[in-house]
């Protein structure tokens, strides 16, 4: 950008990290970007999904196609919001400031930065679980020990954990680029290892298994009969919720694209394809597993510790190395930017993902999966419900009010349009608030329900809705307030070299 001179040298907004891409950084074509949805999708969380749907009561196929759907929409705001990336060579949280003010935006970083936070812990646990199991393996007998008190865990446990997040500071000190070159180079290992789990699975059990014969339990005669609809939108706005980090900050990628198209058709086959395929796989396998060893199990650790030969050890190294992956990519680049914009002064990329990496330890994500209901109904949709709200404004400001254009000098800017009032845009503000506050009942009925037990049954039927409810009511509000504010009409973009 010509502008880059004097905004590096008297901006508070303005680091190298967060500049726009030159055109030499344009390097993702549409196969990096679906190399990378395929490298994200194929991870533990992903295959264990179809699992939580199967236990409320559906059948495989039920549990698939909820686990399909919640991507293709998701999808959407994917490609709508990674539209700016590729135009600006923005990210995120740069992005933020047009809608949210240049300091408003901060509101929304942090807020993405601390949902990443959580997956990162949560990925570096399931890293942690797999070096922990591998050396129980490798020694003979598992590896057991006393629990520490309050953690809730053992010393090897934790040991395996710390063990697994030092393993991936390498990456957090050599930037993007060598993401984008794991990702790459992993992605078609990730599928050729899914085809030979689907065939040893097949081989070893003689066929499909007991799971994919189950009817639904919601069907005439079940033991949930009539009931689908309560469990399958809470089920869908999770499966959403399970991208919707992704989803807002997908312009920290975009910005790396050669052109529109890269982006649009590398996320459309990278993304929902491959989840629901991911999920199938998931429940053929998990059902062979009743037959092979006369129980179901969805953990892929676990089944990886059953077999025997070098099977354990190939099966676990592969796994490792998925997890690093879909980690570094999905959960660390995202915050790291964030957090860098908070203070661009201060805090460079490297040092945004040195605070993801310390946050990750300090929310002790194995608390976050003790049970299926905590994951999925407190901790998915908990999360979407404020993040749906953060995709609305932003879609509604880039495309409604700014008709995709963008004053970028100004986004750097401390004293350009997108100061509103001191930096904070109260449409935004209000937006943002208006819609978060219909799921914070239930919310907290979820979360809390012993503190919290009785909360009317009007909210907590919008929380089964929350992502969508919160996209739908910040967007409109924000409509709203911004005719009330600024004349909708696009603005002049300034020429970068972006």
């Amino acid at each position: 950008m010509k502008a880059s001179e004097p905004l590096q040298a008297h901006s508070s907004l303005w680091n190298d990290d967060l500049a726009p891409t030159r055109a030499d950084q344009r390097t993702w074509r549409w196969y990096h970007f679906a190399a990378l949805w395929v490298g994200m999708v194929m991870c533990i969380p992903a295959y264990t999904l179809a699992a939580g749907l199967i236990e409320t009561g559906m059948s495989w196929t039920q549990a698939v196609g909820t686990v399909f759907l919640g991507n293709f929409i998701v999808l959407i705001p994917m490609l709508l919001i990674g539209h700016a990336g590729v135009k600006y060579g923005i990210p995120y949280a740069v992005l933020a400031r047009a809608s949210f003010g240049t300091s408003g935006a901060r509101i929304p970083a942090l807020l993405r930065a601390l949902v990443a936070c959580g997956w990162y812990g949560i990925q570096t646990w399931f890293g942690g679980m797999m070096i922990y199991t591998l050396l129980g393996v490798l020694i003979g007998h598992p590896l057991q020990g006393e629990k520490i008190g309050w953690l809730g865990i053992d010393f090897f446990q934790l040991a395996s954990f710390l063990a697994f997040w030092a393993l991936q500071f390498y990456f957090v000190v050599h930037g993007i680029e060598s993401i984008r070159k794991l990702e790459t180079y992993t992605a078609p290992l990730k599928i050729l290892i899914c085809f030979v789990l689907l065939a040893w699975a097949l081989n070893r059990a003689g066929g499909l298994g007991p799971i994919l014969e189950q009817p639904s339990q919601f069907a005439e005669g079940g033991k949930k009969a009539g009931q689908f609809s309560a469990a399958f939108w809470p089920s869908l706005t999770a499966m959403v919720g399970f991208w919707a980090t992704l989803a807002l900050n997908i312009p920290d990628f975009t910005r790396f694209a050669k052109s529109q198209r890269d982006q649009i058709v590398g996320q459309a086959i990278g993304l929902p394809v491959p989840m629901g395929l991911l999920a199938g796989l998931a429940v053929v396998v998990t059902s062979a597993t009743v037959v092979i060893y006369g129980k179901a199990i969805w953990d892929p650790v676990d089944l990886a510790s059953r077999m025997t030969g070098a099977a354990v050890l190939i099966g676990l190294i592969v796994l490792l190395v998925d997890t690093v992956s879909v980690n570094l990519a999905a959960n660390l680049v995202g915050p790291a930017y964030d957090f860098s914009a908070l203070n661009p002064r201060a805090i460079s990329y490297r040092t945004g993902g040195y605070i993801t990496a310390g946050i990750a330890i300090a929310m002790m994500p194995w608390k976050l999966l003790e049970s299926t209901q905590g994951y999925i109904f407190t901790w998915l949709i908990g999360y979407s419900a404020l993040l749906g709200p953060i995709a609305g404004i932003l879609i509604a400001d880039y495309y409604l009010v700014r008709r995709t254009q963008l004053a970028v000098a100004d986004l750097y800017s401390d004293h350009g349009q997108y100061r509103y009032r001191n930096g904070w845009n109260p449409a935004a503000i209000a937006a943002f608030v208006i819609g978060v506050l219909p799921n914070l009942p239930g919310f907290l009925n979820a979360a809390l329900p012993a503190v919290f037990p009785n909360v009317p049954e009007f909210f907590k039927t919008i929380y089964t809705y929350a992502w969508f409810a919160g996209i739908a009511v910040s967007s409109a509000v924000y409509l709203l307030a911004m005719r009330l504010q600024v004349p909708l009409v696009p603005q002049q973009p300034q020429p970068s070299e972006a």
